[in-house]
């Protein structure tokens, strides 16, 4: 077994558990290679052992790797996918953050999910990916998103309006401060905040949830994943933003987004005691009384 390890930079009291997830690495005899800028961090405030490899780019670990682990919050986790892509390496996310969907292991579970992880007790979840089509090529060779792509209006101009397309199908022209396309996975995020519906990872669909829109007869919309969603944008301002995930680029009215499924997945890494249902009920406190 090889472990990559991704990560950012984390409080002080979070540096124990990550040394316990080290040493256990180590103690197993998995390799471990690690992020290059985050071993530079890591390196001058844990003991890390000997024979460190270490990454940049997708194409250091494609083929050797059987095992990523992203150390942070969800953000963390989102910056993986550029690293896995297609490789089809699992990832396992471990919460140094606040709210963690994607990163659902928590500190305290470090070394109960890698024991079942050795054992081989856990199923991988996949997650599926959208993909911007653009001849631009707008986040140079990077167009992929586990979680959301956002149109938005720039700065503080006035509303802006996405002329939006299923298929060849004129579905709305959205009169709005932006328009988001999410995954499953994304539903939980960004739309969730705009009123979106909850989707649960596996079904076959995207949400197109506005942000803001002036008509308040407007409404979320899920559409087939297998469907082609374009977008045409225009408005008072010159520039626009679009989003991939935590990602941004400014566009202008002459380019048409067009929003399709890729043609791969994200695997997930969910120990026995660890699913979606678990996890959306904890995180949004459903069934807590909050009177005790």
């Amino acid at each position: 077994m090889k472990v990559a390890i991704y990560g950012r930079s984390f409080d002080n009291s979070f540096s124990v558990f990550v040394q316990e997830l080290i040493d256990i690495i180590n103690d197993y005899n998995w390799g471990i290679t690690f992020y290059e800028p985050y071993f530079s961090y890591l390196k001058p405030r844990l003991t890390l052992g000997s024979n460190i490899e270490t990454f940049k780019k997708h194409k250091d670990i494609k083929d050797s790797v059987d095992l990523m682990i992203s150390i942070g919050g969800d953000g963390t986790f989102l910056e993986t996918i550029h690293l896995v892509r297609d490789s089809g390496i699992p990832i396992l996310g471990v919460n140094a953050g606040r709210l963690g969907f994607l990163a659902s292991t928590q500190k305290e579970d470090i070394k109960a999910v890698l024991q079942q992880i050795k054992e081989g007790k856990y199923r991988l979840q996949k997650r599926s990916i959208l993909k911007l089509n653009n001849e631009l090529d707008l986040f140079e060779g990077e167009n992929y998103a586990l979680n959301e792509l956002v149109v938005h209006k720039k700065d503080s101009s006035s509303m802006i309006t996405i002329h939006t397309y299923i298929d060849d199908l004129f579905l709305n022209s959205y009169w709005a401060d932006g328009l988001i396309i999410a995954t499953p996975t994304g539903s939980t995020a960004y739309s969730l905040s705009c009123g979106g519906p909850i989707l649960v990872p596996g079904v076959r669909d995207f949400v197109i949830t506005p942000i803001a829109p002036h008509n308040l007869n407007v409404r979320p919309v899920v559409v087939p994943d297998s469907r082609r969603i374009t977008l045409k944008i225009e408005g008072r301002s010159k520039e626009f933003l679009c989003a991939m995930d935590s990602r941004s680029v400014p566009i202008d009215s002459s380019m048409e987004l067009v929003i399709t499924k890729a043609n791969f997945m994200i695997n997930i890494i969910q120990t026995e005691n660890q699913n979606f249902l678990n996890t959306i009920r904890r995180k949004m406190y459903w069934g807590a009384d909050e009177r005790n």
